[in-house]
């Protein structure tokens, strides 16, 4: 077994290059709807009142004052003061997600009152390719945090991102993005932990042993691994670690370590150093039509195209879930 601890989360969301963008504040008020378009994914952390969420053609959840909420997909959302009632009004979001040194401040409001106060942001994930690693991510992850149980880190840079966003000065553009970048990373280590029969490599981190052969891919992904010495590493049999990595991963592991390979072959084709033959080499390939064959197998397009694709944006994940 390796004895260096690989921060497989780390290595993943350095992939895909998370990048905190935007931050601002909202005040919704009694009896009001508000309708976010697609874009950017987004957070939202109610700091008081009670306002419910829904994603774009899903199921709406309930903040409470200090819940936080995450949403991945950027496929738009909706959120409500007092869901059982129809509302009074309803808004459109004109939020500019353009980065800007001075807080927006937005009041959807009636003559009712405020029903509920929050701090809400924009990130991103960025390199294309790479985006499909977090397709198992569900659209809305919720994490309620009353007075007890609010940890505190949230409390902590949810203050900060407040500070900053409203006394900009030299290097708060860069303090507010580093601080949402720490905000979603923090919010996806603790849905990890707390998540129950979910598929994914993401719920291979919570499995011990399943994390054990994880951790070993993504230490040495160019090693010549068989489903034997994974389960040995994982101190299983290897019919036990078979079956339980599928189950909990949704992919046989050498499956899984086949994507892992490409995924890291994609990024270093997305910044264009290297030609097509070493990284077919560099991903455990003996030649350049094997490698281009299972590449485009798994994105969609060939590996010539990657660094091209990459740069204009126009990637379409085809293949879907390492998850």
């Amino acid at each position: 077994m390796p004895s260096e601890h690989v921060d497989v989360l780390s290595q993943v969301l350095k992939l895909i290059r998370l990048r905190g963008d935007h931050v601002f504040h909202g005040e919704l008020g009694s009896s009001t709807e508000v309708t976010f378009p697609p874009g950017p994914a987004t957070f939202l952390h109610l700091r008081t009142g009670e306002l419910s969420v829904s994603q774009r053609n899903g199921a709406s959840v309930m903040l409470r004052s200090g819940d936080f909420v995450l949403l991945p997909h950027a496929d738009g959302h909706t959120i409500r003061s007092e869901p059982s009632r129809k509302p009074h009004q309803r808004f459109e979001a004109g939020v500019d997600f353009t980065p800007s040194k001075d807080a927006q401040t937005f009041k959807w409001a009636t003559d009712e009152g405020v029903a509920g106060s929050f701090l809400a942001g924009s990130f991103y994930f960025d390199g294309a390719p790479l985006r499909s690693l977090l397709t198992g991510l569900p659209g809305l992850i919720h994490l309620t945090c009353d007075k007890v149980s609010e940890p505190a880190w949230l409390a902590s840079i949810s203050h900060f991102l407040d500070v900053e966003s409203r006394s900009a000065g030299p290097g708060s553009a860069l303090m507010i993005s580093r601080l949402i970048d720490l905000l979603v990373i923090r919010t996806l280590r603790m849905w990890v932990s707390r998540q129950g029969d979910r598929v994914g490599w993401l719920s291979g981190l919570s499995d011990e042993r399943v994390g054990r052969a994880l951790n070993a891919m993504h230490l040495e992904p160019n090693r010549a691994w068989t489903v034997s010495s994974l389960a040995e590493t994982a101190m299983m049999s290897r019919s036990m670690f078979s079956d339980r990595f599928t189950a909990v991963v949704g992919l046989p592991p050498l499956r899984y370590l086949t994507r892992w390979r490409l995924t890291l072959a994609a990024d270093l084709l997305r910044v264009g150093t290297l030609k097509v033959t070493e990284v077919a080499h560099s991903a455990g390939y003996g030649s350049e039509a094997a490698f281009s064959r299972a590449f485009k197998e798994e994105f969609g397009y060939p590996p010539r195209d990657a660094h091209r694709i990459a740069h204009t944006g126009a990637f379409v994940a085809r293949s879907s879930e390492l998850l």
